[in-house]
């Protein structure tokens, strides 16, 4: 598995963990070794990037936001008019069980997929689709390195934009990535971490796998939202802002806003909040966090904890749980 010893930095860079290499994998019903774990060559997923999914964080026994994850997932799957197949306590009931299959409590990344199932032959048609959806679920024991917190992340900005919703709607948390990746070479190419992208009319949207914010004077300000993934931790920061009555705006702003930015973070579900160092080679902020990014980190933690204890109180203590 890549991590920081292989020379790795973002914002999904882990420890290393060999337990991983023992996990078992929960493939259509069926929990199977790590390096048993396969889907068919015709599966919809592999052939033309057909399936929504979720990437979900245990934390002492509960499975954080969970409630918010599976909107957003039923969601996703009802835009693309895929057939889960499974109702939400059914598929909480699939989770919970690859958890325990695997004796997992805390410090844990869940990466849930679901693809429209293997097909006949080779096509994008999904009447030729045989049978019900492919549901796969990976649980590994993963720690997000504190270094890259310390240091943060530098950014580029990429030439590839981000698609409006008539052509691939961003709120769609779906397989069809290409055109992130795409983004995210051009961004390793110049050095940086992780890129930046721009909207179609050349507002800042969000980056190739997080959401990106900025503060400019004691206002945190974020893309509107229409042309990014909107974020679990996004919206939860948002709500942080607007409950410490910290002034946080949704709107239109450019990379001229952002150079000037006195500070900047991403958000994403396994770093959580992390600091942005540079953008484009322009250093972003004097501190490393800037005093509101960890402030809101810190609020963000605590958020975290009592999510926890209310899921507790329902679920018990050593029941893996959610809300």
């Amino acid at each position: 598995m890549t991590n920081a010893s292989e020379g790795y930095k973002g914002t999904h860079d882990a420890l290393p963990d060999p337990r991983n290499e023992n996990v078992l994998i929960y493939v259509n019903g069926e929990l199977v070794p790590r390096h048993s774990a396969t889907v068919s060559v015709f599966d919809s997923g592999f052939l033309v990037g057909d399936g929504v999914w979720e990437g979900i964080r245990l934390q002492d026994g509960v499975l954080l936001f969970l409630d918010a994850h599976l909107k957003r997932l039923y969601e996703s799957a009802a835009a693309i008019a895929l057939d889960i197949g499974l109702t939400r306590d059914e598929l909480v009931a699939e989770l919970k069980r690859t958890l325990a299959a695997n004796d997992m409590w805390d410090g844990v990344h869940v990466r849930l997929m679901i693809t429209r199932g293997t097909k006949r032959t080779p096509s994008q048609d999904p009447r030729l689709t045989v049978g019900g959806p492919t549901i796969v679920i990976i649980a590994e024991h993963k720690t997000s390195n504190p270094g890259t917190l310390k240091s943060g992340v530098k950014l580029f900005t990429s030439t590839v934009r981000r698609p409006s919703p008539d052509v691939l709607d961003p709120k769609l948390n779906c397989h069809s990535k290409l055109h992130e990746v795409l983004a995210l070479n051009q961004a390793l190419l110049a050095g940086a971490d992780e890129a930046l992208m721009l909207d179609p009319h050349g507002a800042v949207a969000t980056c190739n796998a997080t959401n990106f914010f900025i503060v400019r004077e004691g206002e945190v300000w974020t893309s509107t939202g229409q042309y990014c993934l909107n974020g679990i931790t996004r919206g939860n920061v948002i709500k942080l802002c607007r409950a410490e009555g910290i002034p946080v705006f949704e709107r239109d702003f450019s990379l001229t806003d952002v150079y000037g930015a006195d500070e900047s973070f991403v958000t994403g579900t396994f770093g959580g909040l992390t600091p942005v160092t540079s953008v484009d080679g322009r250093t972003i902020g004097r501190h490393l966090p800037g005093p509101l990014t960890a402030r809101l980190g810190t609020l963000y933690a605590s958020l975290k904890e009592s999510w926890i204890r209310s899921c507790g109180e329902v679920h018990g203590t050593r029941t893996v749980g959610g809300g």
